[in-house]
């Protein structure tokens, strides 16, 4: 089996890039804040965030267990059912989350506007 391995290394030192390797993807702050406003179940998550394809929500849900940011709970019975818990780690990003979610609130006028007059460039 072939295994990846990086060329640089990530400088794990730094807190910035300890971030964005745990909430950098696109959708792994909103699945955060999803589970912590009580929708545990991969539907429920699938459901409410419809931008994004079902299969990269599993995806960055895989990437959060495996650091550790959420925990994968199998319900007995038939048919199995999943949930997702946050850890302790997760429950200490619910205010970095929380920040960032303000500040887009409270510049999202902005922003529309900057990306109106931007046009073609933007995406």
């Amino acid at each position: 089996m072939f295994t990846y391995e990086r060329k640089i290394p990530l400088d794990l030192d730094c807190g910035i890039t300890v971030y964005t390797k745990v909430l950098g993807a696109k959708w792994k702050p909103c699945i955060v804040d999803m589970i912590h406003k009580g929708y545990q179940r991969p539907s429920e998550i699938h459901r409410l965030i419809k931008e994004a394809s079902p299969r990269v929500l599993d995806m960055q849900l895989r990437e959060l267990e495996a650091l550790g940011v959420v925990q994968k709970n199998i319900q007995p019975g038939f048919p199995l059912r999943a949930n997702y818990t946050l850890t302790a780690l997760g429950l200490s990003l619910v205010p970095v989350i929380e920040v960032i979610d303000n500040w887009g609130k409270e510049h999202r006028e902005e922003v529309k506007q900057a990306v109106a007059n931007a046009g073609a460039y933007t995406e």
